[in-house]
């Protein structure tokens, strides 16, 4: 198994630095996925490693080898598309087949390591089809046969599932996890799908204008975010501006709409900065609003805006008394809890808020 580790590595198109001082070590075996919205160099990250891009500043190592000039037929990866590029004349054997011919590998080891991938992938009834006469998932994992025939170091995919429909990509994500667990090979996974990545990952390094933000496991990017960009691009959230007035084992944040307690925070925010209280939607609990009377710790209250009710779970849009628009979650709903124009109350545990720096939300 293989590591890959960038060192400081740059990338300029045009006069944009696309790939701006990324620093990032990437364990053997593990599935390592980069997350980010569309333009922060995710893509051009993962092509810098497959040698189609060559770094203008840093270097890219492999087990601790600089892959600088080295090209990409000889640095041993597999790379699955987004668009599957798959030979349209060619069947799906000549497809997978095609990388072993370009390397001279034998007949009879050529026939053993199409049949595996193929058989890996679950592919093997479709041998003798022309991609036209494929599903998009069925196009999706003979890519990915055709990546794992060779034997690569690295298995790079750049956003592989995005052309599937929803149904089918939770299914896709299902098999490319058992087949990461199969051939035990690092795996370097390109996507803006947070669902994608929190249930695949074993790592994320979150980017955002070239950059690096936070790496971490997908339950550490969840419950512990270090910004607000993170914290609302990692599933969502309500960003509550405030005050922090206390630090201690529980941080007290004053913001327009009540007095939060938190047990958590970034680390390097102090009393005085001004911060966000992070409270996911799932965190909030609803309930009759009562009258008004002393202020308390962790509960506010709001109009019901709107209710969308989606079977497994029945969301809220709920407006605060100074306007902010914030939405809670209640899962297995078996009666509603309020209708539209409804004032309730809102409650939520100190473990449940998480204190950040202020910054300017979203991308």
């Amino acid at each position: 198994m293989v590591s890959v580790k960038f060192d400081r590595v740059v990338k300029v198109l045009g006069q944009s630095r696309v790939v701006n001082g990324l620093s990032l070590e990437i364990n053997p075996g593990e599935l390592f996925f980069l997350l980010g919205p569309s333009g922060c160099g995710k893509t051009t990250a993962l092509r810098l490693a497959a040698g189609f891009y060559v770094p203008d500043e840093g270097r890219i190592f492999f087990n601790g080898r600089d892959q600088s000039g080295i090209a990409p037929h000889k640095r041993n990866t597999g790379m699955v598309f987004q668009n599957y590029a798959l030979w349209p004349h060619m069947d799906v054997w000549s497809n997978v087949e095609y990388g072993l011919k370009m390397r001279r590998v034998g007949e009879e080891e050529k026939k053993r390591r199409v049949g595996l991938a193929l058989e890996t992938v679950q592919m093997e009834a479709y041998a003798t089809r022309r991609p036209n006469q494929l599903s998009g998932g069925q196009q999706q994992r003979v890519a990915l046969a055709r990546a794992l025939v060779i034997e690569p170091d690295v298995v790079l995919l750049d956003e592989p599932l995005s052309n599937l429909d929803a149904k089918l990509r939770i299914e896709m994500r299902v098999q490319i996890k058992e087949i990461h667990q199969k051939i035990a090979r690092t795996m370097i996974y390109v996507t803006h799908d947070q669902a994608e990545a929190l249930s695949m990952a074993d790592r994320i390094a979150v980017m955002r204008q070239g950059r690096i933000v936070q790496v971490g496991t997908p339950r550490e990017l969840y419950t512990r975010p270090e910004s607000a960009f993170v914290a609302e691009f990692i599933g969502r959230t309500n960003l509550l501006p405030g005050r922090l007035e206390e630090c201690g084992d529980l941080l007290t944040v004053r913001t327009e709409v009540g007095v939060f307690g938190a047990l958590d925070g970034v680390k390097g925010v102090e009393k005085g900065d001004l911060v966000f209280c992070s409270v996911r939607p799932e965190s909030l609990r609803l309930s009759a609003a009562e009258e008004p009377r002393a202020e308390l710790l962790n509960r506010l209250t709001g109009e019901v805006q709107n209710i969308m009710y989606l079977g497994d779970c029945e969301q809220y849009s709920l407006r605060l008394a100074d306007g902010t628009m914030v939405r809670a979650v209640e899962y297995n709903p078996t009666a509603r809890k309020a209708a539209v124009g409804d004032r309730v109350a809102l409650e939520v545990d100190p473990r449940d808020v998480m204190v950040l720096p202020r910054e300017e939300p979203g991308d």
